[in-house]
């Protein structure tokens, strides 16, 4: 995984009423833990840009006060009307010690089945996995040239090196489906003899 930077003050105090002044201020509240203890620290909403507005994922490195802090962002939370992000939770990376993150899938190849007429599904945007921060991939890259109308992949037809995927097996990530047009053709050809 690549790394960005994020740099942050640690907060004296934390509670609902120190959140409220922290965003006032055009701040996000964090807070890291996994380590030794839970840091809770605040940093400028423009800063996120290229941790959560990324098609990838990132160990992301907090620098607070001078010391800095490898972690994965495991939860970011938005406001239910103007969607503004409102809190982020970062889990702390141990060496040697598996992570739980999610990995974005990037679609590769073109389906026979689109080929034809019918229609390429994206169930899942992310699949979570579980593995060595330093292993995990930035994205998943599922090829669908073979799928045929009708086809689909599921989780546990995928792979990535290193990692486990937390997702149930039997659900489906990409399929392809059959469309109006392709059924009325189906339906319009003569039947052969």
């Amino acid at each position: 995984m690549k790394s960005v930077q994020l740099s942050g003050s640690l907060r004296a105090n934390v509670g609902k009423v120190n959140a409220k002044a922290v965003r006032e201020k055009g701040n996000v509240p964090c807070v890291i833990y996994g380590g030794k203890e839970q840091i809770h620290f605040e940093a400028d909403i423009r800063a996120f840009k290229p941790v959560i507005f990324t098609p990838n994922a990132h160990i992301v490195e907090i620098d607070l006060d001078g010391k800095v802090y490898k972690t994965v962002l495991q939860e970011a939370q938005y406001h239910k009307i103007n969607d503004k992000l409102i809190h982020a939770d970062f889990l702390e990376i141990q060496d040697g010690k598996p992570v739980t993150a999610n990995i974005p899938i990037v679609i590769t190849g073109q389906s026979d089945g689109v080929k034809k007429g019918g229609k390429l599904v994206l169930k899942m945007r992310k699949l979570k996995v579980r593995g060595i921060a330093a292993t995990l991939p930035d994205t998943i890259a599922i090829d669908i040239t073979k799928l045929d109308i009708g086809d689909s992949i599921a989780v546990g037809d995928i792979v990535v090196e290193g990692a486990t995927l937390l997702n149930a097996k039997n659900v489906s990530v990409v399929s392809v489906t059959t469309t109006r047009a392709v059924a009325a053709e189906t339906n319009a050809a003569p039947a052969k003899k």
